[in-house]
């Protein structure tokens, strides 16, 4: 978590290899013409955002283009160009809109090579922010055919413009763990088997994917050499990530300190508030039956880390506590001694999903 400033760089010879960040005389500085790409969930997609005269600014879409988007992705180290997105796609930038009337023909190495109105002169507003989607952009979900649940299905990544299964040859509990974390799902989970009602085979990018112990993505993971294949559901890997929400130092499995998952790390509730309607919600999304207490005063010992929910107030029914009205994420002014517990009855219904915290 540190950082550096970086200033703009003196030199005009820049190296139109690079993207972002230089050095001159061995201190990182921006150049003029620098792109970087903002809000598209990874490095190679998202808003054009270009560094001219000390300030980051946006492309106009005016006749933009697959030849200019080609550009782009080339500068940035990030293969071809497979989407030219216009109208804002990836949100509206602010400050100055530096380019407009941009005319590549596809072949140059830098954005600023092109032919455009010049730097500034433009018409545009920021609803026409142009962007592009990378062919080296990559993206990971879990997909379900049978439920909106983000956090279990099977395993997919998004590769040269394609979604393509995982396999689960040496699938091991590390590895789902990055994966849970890479989607904001808790820091775990387990591997289940394809549905049996899955006989079609489909597009694989990866297999063997080996995660040692630190890494933060998929990407940064040793694997087999990614290609594109067929394979048969039996191959592909299907991933339940844990609860976001756990019950830690209780005298049961179903009792404990309330401990939610969110922005990378476990976290508390505050006990401001705090009632049975609260407790209940937790039992239920945990599957541990009905609240018998709202445990207050750090009851089951003091947390650590952020104190993530605070004023929650739920009505009873709701079926998870995301579902309840509270304070922002992290906006809190209490402390780990006002932590927040629950003592359920221990007896799920229905479903058969275990209480445990393990």
């Amino acid at each position: 978590n540190r950082s550096q400033t970086l200033y703009p760089c003196n030199s005009t010879s820049l190296d139109p290899k690079s993207s972002v960040v230089l050095e001159e005389n061995g201190v990182p500085c921006i150049g003029s013409g620098q792109l970087r790409l903002v809000n598209g969930g990874g490095r190679c997609a998202g808003r054009i955002e270009v560094y001219h005269e000390g300030f980051w600014g946006t492309i106009c879409d005016d006749s933009w283009d697959l030849d200019d988007a080609h550009v782009v992705c080339r500068q940035l180290g990030c293969g071809v160009a497979i989407n030219a997105t216009g109208s804002a796609h990836f949100g509206e930038g602010s400050g100055p809109i530096w380019l407009d009337e941009v005319n590549c023909n596809g072949k140059e190495s830098r954005i600023s090579q092109c032919r455009s109105h010049g730097w500034g002169r433009q018409n545009c507003r920021h609803k026409e922010d142009a962007g592009v989607i990378c062919s080296e952009f990559m993206s990971l979900r879990l997909i379900s055919d049978t439920s909106s649940e983000t956090c279990a299905g099977r395993l997919e990544v998004f590769y040269n413009g394609a979604w393509g299964s995982v396999g689960k040859s040496d699938m091991s509990a590390t590895t789902v763990g990055v994966v849970c974390r890479q989607l904001g799902c808790a820091d775990r989970g387990s591997i289940r088997p394809a549905p049996s009602d899955k006989l079609e085979k489909r597009h694989m990018w990866v297999d063997n994917v080996r995660c040692p112990k630190g890494p933060e993505t998929l990407w940064q993971c040793p694997s087999s050499p990614w290609k594109r294949r067929l394979a048969s559901p039996s191959e592909e890997t299907w991933i339940t990530c844990a609860d976001k929400i756990r019950l830690e130092e209780g005298t049961t499995n179903w009792s404990g300190r309330v401990e939610v998952w969110h922005g990378g790390s476990w976290g508390t509730v505050c006990d401001d508030s705090w009632d049975l309607n609260d407790a209940q919600v937790v039992c239920r999304q945990l599957g541990c039956g009905l609240a018998l207490e709202a445990g207050k005063e750090a009851a089951f010992g003091q947390g650590t880390g952020p104190i993530w929910l605070n004023e929650v107030k739920c009505k009873g029914n709701e079926s998870s506590l995301w579902d309840c009205p509270a304070k922002n994420w992290g906006h809190s002014d209490c402390g780990h001694k006002e932590d927040a517990s629950v003592k359920c009855s221990g007896e799920p219904k229905g479903s058969g999903i275990s209480c445990s915290s393990e």
